[in-house]
């Protein structure tokens, strides 16, 4: 497992992350269905003796239940302040239902259940859970960052993003040090969808990058078709037919990238480890299955080996 810096930050993170949105649980009815506490606690430790230094969460996946279970985790390995920890902020989920709040008063608030539930006196990495452009632009919300970041509760902070002209927004800001995005092997065969666009000027800026949904959404296992049923909570089962149509009529476009000791998963995460612009790749973990296959991507030939491959 290579070990990269974030950016200019002094963060130094394992070249794949553990991504902990699965193991909030399906309570909320926003996930990827069902989970065991004990599994997802297995599926942590497996994945710290892998090699993974990298743990990304939000607050609002399982309504603080991610963040919980990963501390539970973390202080059993009894690796709470030797790993890297990353969390978000912005979706307000007091009153039971999620509503946006980039509020200050949220902010400086909403960082004290993070930390008590990680079981952290200090976060290493903040993120601003998907803010509209209007928000990021305006600048006040990395106001109240600062302000986190001198109480000592936070070292960096950064933002997650949906779009180029978001992440633009953040480089031309000057003041998140990371931002967090989408990329995966959808964008060969899609490449106006990349994000990939801005990656040259977050690099010439010192920003660092860290690719989400590197399985998009797991349909890059190439474990899911059009009759696979979701459980409940998961928020798969809802999407539009035509939106699981395309993705499972991508995934299938990619399976001349298996072998029999490479699976469609570990050559999608290939993809997005040789980008050299990305300085950690979060992938989806659930089972200490799925963390072990996963994390083995770390292991076979290069994602331009492969398709070379495919030509011979």
């Amino acid at each position: 497992m290579k070990i990269k810096r974030l950016g200019t930050t002094d963060l130094f993170v394992s070249e794949l992350g553990f991504g902990a949105f699965a193991i909030g649980g399906h309570r909320t009815g926003n996930s990827y269905g069902p989970t065991d506490d004990a599994t997802s606690i297995a599926a942590v430790h497996t994945a710290l003796d892998l090699g993974c230094t990298f743990f990304d969460t939000a607050d609002v996946y399982g309504y603080g239940h991610s963040e919980e279970v990963l501390g539970r985790a973390l202080r059993e390995a009894r690796r709470t302040n030797d790993v890297v920890i990353a969390s978000k902020v912005g979706g307000n989920f007091s009153t039971g239902r999620t509503v946006l709040d980039f509020s200050r008063e949220h902010i400086v608030t909403a960082i004290d259940g993070s930390l008590r539930r990680l079981g952290r006196d200090t976060l290493d990495l903040y993120q601003l859970h998907n803010p509209p452009v209007e928000l990021i632009r305006s600048g006040e919300v990395f106001d109240a960052l600062d302000e986190v970041k001198r109480s000592g509760k936070i070292r960096h902070y950064g933002v997650s993003i949906h779009t180029a002209e978001e992440g633009e927004a953040c480089i031309e800001g000057q003041r998140a040090e990371a931002l967090q995005l989408v990329y995966n092997l959808f964008g060969l065969l899609e490449p106006e969808s990349s994000l990939a666009v801005i990656f040259d000027r977050a690099v010439q800026r010192g920003v660092g990058l860290i690719a989400r949904e590197p399985l998009a959404a797991g349909f890059l296992s190439g474990r899911h078709d059009l009759d696979t049923q979701y459980g409940a909570g998961d928020n798969r089962g809802h999407w539009p037919m035509g939106r699981r149509r395309l993705f499972v009529a991508l995934a299938n476009a990619l399976r001349r990238l298996e072998r029999p000791s490479v699976s469609l998963s570990q050559a999608a995460l290939r993809f997005v480890l040789d980008e050299p612009a990305i300085s950690t790749t979060i992938v989806g973990i659930k089972t200490p299955e799925q963390a072990r296959e996963n994390f083995g991507a770390t292991q076979v030939p290069s994602f331009q080996e492969l398709e070379a491959s495919t030509a011979a």
